[in-house]
């Protein structure tokens, strides 16, 4: 009788024994950016202890793999698969990406696609220091724990952070339809809960002008500034709104004026919603200063506000703070608020008066009354059924 043949080698999870013509080599298994992968290991004497190195060594990367530190080439260097898993997100450099994403903005503005407030915002978020960050790294330096890392320590408010990630989210969107990289970083963070986690809140806070400080803002503009002024502090507008109010569309007779354009960075576009375009009554005061302002720029041309530096319309925002409200508030001596708070003086009075927030949602434009409850909701009394808002007085100059 012959010999008995030798026990078989009971084999790890993941680790098999290949048997080709001349040898018999150790093979792991493992999955790899939704790839399933076989790697044979170096030519040696196959034993427990060679199966056991094996095994650790497959769990080596599938702990790497999981933590994204994985790197094919670092182990399977003459692998196949390691020049697949470079490939090209190994040579092409996100900042190049980055700036080739830009000129695709840049033509999206020339064909109308795009607005150049928007476009603007997307060159600084490119041109940004943060973004600096990725300029001369390869796709393949973006696994999802490296973003992670760095959206972590950014230290700014979630919008800010959502705002400057936008042309990097679609560098990678279009890098995975261009087969560049075999799935999108992007995809694989929980980003809102990262967001939520790491970001700070915004230290921009509701800060209202007195009735007191009203006036006296009123009082202290000049003949050619209050009824700016007074009609802005009655009607809450942005001030992109105010800046493109037209004649044609103020009905005198119903007491409303139609706000259809915002303007923004020298460009007039409609409201972002549906409920941006509205009619938003005028009281009293708001019709007085549209009286005052009819001898300025009724026949001067389409636009009721003009720039008294100038006398013609405003084009920008800065524009309107710097030469008209910055000094207005020093020379009646108020302490400076931005003038995006004159939309939330009127928004704040009225409901502090116990006006129903539904109506003032509708008069700012927004799509329902979440943003009113969000934003204004420590100015809302207990009692707000009431159908009809109080007029807002603001005793104009005489």
């Amino acid at each position: 009788m012959g010999g008995k043949s030798a026990p078989a080698i009971a084999c790890p999870r993941g680790v098999s024994i290949r048997t080709f013509a001349h040898e018999e080599r150790i093979q792991i298994a493992f999955s790899y950016r939704g790839t399933e992968c076989r790697e044979l290991l170096s030519p040696g004497p196959i034993n427990k202890s060679a199966l056991n190195y094996a095994s650790g060594l497959r769990s080596e990367i599938q702990r790497k793999i999981k933590d994204d530190t994985f790197r094919y080439a670092d182990y399977f260097p003459d692998s196949p698969r390691a020049k697949q898993f470079v490939g090209n997100a190994g040579r092409i450099l996100i900042g190049k990406l980055l700036q080739a994403q830009l000129e695709i903005y840049e033509r999206q503005v020339e064909n109308k696609q795009l607005s150049p407030s928007t476009l603007d915002g997307y060159r600084k978020a490119i041109n940004s220091e943060r973004m600096k960050h990725w300029e001369d790294k390869p796709l393949s330096a973006a696994t999802p724990s490296a973003l992670r890392t760095w959206i972590g320590e950014m230290e700014v408010t979630a919008k800010f952070a959502r705002n400057l990630l936008t042309p990097l989210r679609s560098v990678f969107e279009d890098a995975l339809n261009d087969d560049l990289i075999t799935f999108n970083p992007f995809d694989r963070i929980a980003l809102s809960k990262l967001l939520k986690q790491t970001s700070k809140s915004s230290e921009y806070e509701i800060d209202p002008f007195t009735a007191e400080e009203r006036a006296t803002l009123i009082k202290h503009a000049r003949a050619d500034e209050w009824p700016t002024v007074q009609f802005w502090f009655n009607t809450g507008l942005r001030p992109g709104e105010l800046q493109a109010q037209r004649w044609a569309k103020i009905d005198f007779k119903a007491a409303q004026a139609r706000i259809d354009v915002n303007q923004v960075a020298r460009t007039e576009k409609a409201p972002k919603t549906e409920a941006g375009i509205r009619d938003v009554d005028l009281n009293a005061d708001a019709i007085a200063a549209l009286e005052a302002q009819k001898a300025a720029s009724l026949l001067a041309g389409e636009h009721v506000w003009l720039n008294p530096r100038t006398g013609k319309a405003w084009t920008t925002d800065a524009q309107l703070r710097k030469t008209l409200w910055q000094p207005l508030c020093t020379r009646a001596g108020v302490r400076y608020r931005n003038p995006y708070q004159v939309r939330h003086t009127y928004a704040s009075a009225l409901l502090t008066a116990g006006t129903n927030p539904w109506y003032v949602a509708q008069q700012l434009g927004h799509t329902d009354v979440t943003m009113v409850f969000q934003i204004y909701g420590k100015f809302i009394s207990e009692d707000y059924q009431k159908p009809k808002a109080p007029k807002l007085r603001v005793v104009g100059q005489d």
